[in-house]
């Protein structure tokens, strides 16, 4: 999400720190600000709302001092709203220390109540302002940045990369790191510190990962790494093999092969803050509803945001126990439903701009429906038109074909169902634990999946000249068959078709000929119910007929082995959260298969990431 610099060394720090802002946009954002250190003039610091060109013609009609340690940071809003005020860097002990903030610190809300009850005033309405004062309040104890930082760390809760400069100390900056990413460019005379590489790599391809709760002090001439508990820690080199001309891919080969790398993080942003480790579902945002008289739900989607609905549906109707249907927005008003107070209608839009959902979100608001959206995009037309809104908080998705945004919107479906189901007393307090800790567990598990992209590549590369793909999927692997036709339609630009595979005889059968391709997402062997089975029999008779069959299956499934001749594993997995799972093979073979074509990976033809003609 945010963008982070930080600089110490010989150079202008604020030509360092624009620069490497700059390289960082692609990240997404919408306030940018930097903080310098001057020998002479002390701290200096300037933040603006708006794109990175407001900061640099304010700073250009007001230099700031100049000085060689510096941070800088593009903000995305999560607290507070992309204003002056809530822009980082903030300020503390009299305007002596800056920091800036990657991530959402949990309890804050009990941190910021302990400090105004203690005398502190807030400019801000951000988590972020919390650990600026605490860090103030810790280095008047210590006279010391990095023991001032050891100690505030272990106060706070949630995800935080956090970088702090001070005017009492020149030549210094340092980072925290816990559930977001820090890393530290190595330079001759001077280091750099980044939320990635691309904020460096014009000035050094030599590179360290900061670690999970690690605490980084830099000056010109040395890196300090230590744990949060004190330990010395010598993190690995590497070198960055690209110049800075793909750093606004952050690296990567295009933004889709990036985004699909950013699943896991997406996911976990959905569910950081918002689900305790009981399974009690904490929505705030949620509380402008009536969900006391929701007897129905409606989804209304376009495309693959309709496909994570359907994904989601299958697990709010369980565990809620209210009926849910889910319809395409641009055919939702047109039949004229019959909706009212009673009926939730959620919208599903990654961009909140869709125009053939907005308008089906006023159809509904005029009906009398509540309505509630969940988007990406903060500011957005449909959230600012619904009842309530339920962001993703996914980060910025930049390539056409949609990736991470399919899993943390089925991921705020699930969180929503849990929500209503425990608000209507359907779910047991057990029940919700064990959802709660499948869910906790996805990250680790999409992180897995993430790493079969070598795998697919190869898949991919054979099939370069193939002309049809099917996909077949039962239950929520159905949905998960649509998603994978839908990114071969758009990236490579062959027939594709998701089939729900019960549906297999009933017509779609004649399609199999002699090397016909077809994935089959393959339930768990675990599963009580007999669609294992029913699956395996599909693919015996898919095989029968010639067809070449990628099983995506549990590891372990031995049934599969026979009659596949592929075999993608997913890692064991409660039922609702192995099409999380399985999609992930599928979002990397539609793109590795457009490369192999050689097609334009972010960008395919006739289609725009944000629909805004209905």
């Amino acid at each position: 999400m945010c963008g982070i610099v930080g600089y110490v060394g010989p150079r202008s720090s604020m030509d360092v720190l624009v620069a490497g802002l700059a390289r960082l946009e692609y990240r997404g954002y919408d306030s940018a600000g930097v903080a310098v250190v001057s020998e002479n003039d002390g701290l200096v610091s300037q933040k603006r709302a708006g794109k990175l060109a407001v900061l640099r013609d304010d700073v250009d009609a007001h230099p700031l001092a100049s000085g060689g340690t510096g941070i800088a940071h593009t903000r995305w809003a999560t607290h507070g709203a992309p204003t002056d005020a809530n822009a980082h860097p903030h300020l503390a002990d009299g305007g002596k220390l800056a920091l800036i903030h990657n991530g959402i610190i949990e309890n804050f809300h009990e941190l910021r109540e302990e400090l105004i009850a203690s005398g502190e005033q807030f400019l801000s309405e951000t988590d972020s302002e919390v650990a600026a004062i605490l860090l103030a309040h810790a280095f008047r104890e210590t006279g010391d940045l990095t023991t001032a930082m050891q100690q505030v760390v272990k106060r706070l809760e949630g995800a935080f990369t956090l970088l702090v400069v001070h005017a009492d100390k020149p030549g210094v900056v340092v980072g925290a790191r816990r559930n977001s990413p820090l890393v530290i460019g190595v330079g001759e005379g001077e280091n750099f510190l980044g939320s990635d590489v691309a904020a460096f790599v014009a000035f050094t391809h030599k590179a360290l990962s900061l670690g999970q709760d690690q605490i980084v002090t830099l000056t010109e001439s040395a890196i300090d790494v230590i744990t949060f508990d004190g330990e010395e820690v010598h993190p690995p080199e590497f070198t960055v093999d690209w110049d800075a001309s793909a750093a606004d891919k952050g690296g990567w080969s295009s933004f889709m092969a990036k985004e699909i790398s950013e699943e896991p993080e997406a996911v976990a942003n959905t569910i950081r803050g918002r689900l305790s480790s009981e399974g009690q579902v904490v929505i705030p945002e949620l509380e402008a509803l009536d969900v006391g008289r929701i007897d129905r739900v409606i989804f209304i989607a376009c495309g693959t945001a309709a496909y994570a609905a359907m994904l989601g549906a299958y697990a709010m109707e369980k565990w809620s126990g209210i009926p849910v249907t889910v319809e395409l927005s641009h055919e939702f008003r047109y039949r004229e439903p019959v909706v009212g107070p009673g009926t939730l209608v959620v919208s599903v839009s990654q961009s909140g701009e869709t125009m053939d959902t907005l308008m089906a979100v006023r159809f509904a608001n005029d009906a009398g429906a509540q309505t509630l959206a969940i988007c990406n995009t903060q500011g957005a037309t449909i959230p600012r038109e619904s009842t309530a809104t339920v962001y993703t908080h996914a980060g910025p998705e930049v390539a056409v074909a949609s990736t991470k945004a399919f899993l943390s919107q089925a991921v705020a479906v699930y969180l929503l169902g849990l929500y209503l189901g425990q608000h209507r007393k359907v779910v047991s307090a057990e029940v919700a634990a064990s959802i709660a800790k499948d869910l906790h567990a996805l990250p680790e598990q999409i992180q897995e999946m993430v790493e079969t992209g070598p795998r697919i590549k190869e898949l991919a590369g054979w099939m370069a000249d193939t002309r049809s793909v099917l996909y077949l999927g039962r239950h929520v692997g159905y949905p998960v068959a649509l998603e994978g036709a839908l990114k071969l339609k758009e990236l490579a630009y062959i027939h594709a078709e998701g089939f729900a595979a019960g549906e297999l005889k009933h017509g779609p059968i004649a399609l199999i000929e002699p090397g016909q391709i077809v994935f089959v997402i393959v339930p768990s062997p675990r599963d009580p119910s007999s669609l294992h089975s029913k699956v395996v029999s599909n693919i015996q008779e898919i095989r029968a007929r010639g067809a070449r069959v990628i099983a995506i299956a549990e590891k372990g499934d031995a049934a599969v082995l026979p009659y596949a001749d592929e075999v993608i594993t997913i890692p064991p997995a409660s039922p609702f959260m192995e099409p999380l799972l399985a999609v992930v093979p599928l979002h990397i073979f539609g793109m590795e298969l457009a490369g192999a074509k050689g097609l334009d990976i972010d960008q395919p033809r006739n289609l725009a990431k944000s629909v805004t003609v209905e």
